[in-house]
């Protein structure tokens, strides 16, 4: 089984953590390959950003179907070029948002979005609503921290932690979501320090959780639904493709 993992930021800053904060839930005839987009915004922290590098991701997805993969993560929650993606090729292709929110929701009654910056809060709370679980939705919260400040560990750990008990004790929380899959490694971490203090509550890695996911997808032989995503006529031309 081969895996793309597509970053969808014109930065190979987060390549190799990536690829190896998945490691540990790959099966032994799993391969992963991780590649950024060569070309966009360095971050996604607003629509425009996602906007802009949407094209790049849909490229680099119609090249991966060519070339072999059997399914495609795009490593981002709010799911770059995703959508689109799945009009154009055959193989699945999922973002964070959705296998995270779900897992969230098998394991609790209502969870919470610990998110990067203000500016994606809209963003994410849009998601909620389009996908229709807003009643399982307690409350999104930001720690204040832009995409290129996030390989200080220490300090992401600390502000991911004290916002997730606001979650649970103000907003009754019973799972914690990540906005940004760009929190790596700290998943387990941040659980535990819950527990130490009474709040044992799932903490959910979006990019173990979506490589799981699109994982049960193949195994299955599922793909998305050609009554939800009509199919285009996709022409690579340069760069970039034309549907």
């Amino acid at each position: 089984m081969k895996i793309k993992i597509i970053i969808p930021i014109n930065n190979s800053d987060f390549n190799d953590e990536i690829a190896q904060a998945v490691e540990p839930v790959l099966t032994p005839d799993m391969t992963v390959d991780v590649e950024n987009i060569s070309e966009g915004a360095r971050s996604i922290e607003s629509r425009y950003d996602s906007e802009i590098n949407a094209p790049y991701v849909i490229a680099q997805a119609v090249k991966a179907e060519r070339d072999g993969f059997d399914g495609i993560f795009v490593s981002d929650m709010d799911y770059c070029g995703v959508e689109t993606a799945r009009e154009v090729i055959d193989i699945p292709i999922v973002g964070g948002f959705r296998p995270s929110a779900y897992t969230a929701m098998m394991l609790a009654q209502r969870f919470s979005i610990i998110t990067i910056v203000n500016s994606v809060v809209a963003m994410q709370r849009k998601h909620i609503r389009k996908f229709g679980i807003s009643p399982n939705f307690a409350s999104i919260r930001s720690v204040h921290l832009p995409v290129l400040s996030l390989h200080d560990k220490q300090v992401a750990l600390e502000k991911i932690y004290a916002e997730s008990v606001k979650a649970i004790d103000e907003d009754g929380a019973n799972a914690i979501i990540f906005g940004c899959t760009g929190f790596l490694n700290v998943a387990d971490a941040v659980a535990q320090r819950l527990a130490e203090v009474g709040r044992g509550v799932p903490v959910v890695d979006p990019n173990r959780v979506a490589i799981s996911f699109l994982e049960l997808l193949i195994r299955n032989k599922l793909s998305q639904s050609r009554l939800t995503y009509y199919k285009q006529n996709y022409i690579m031309s340069g760069s970039i493709g034309i549907v």
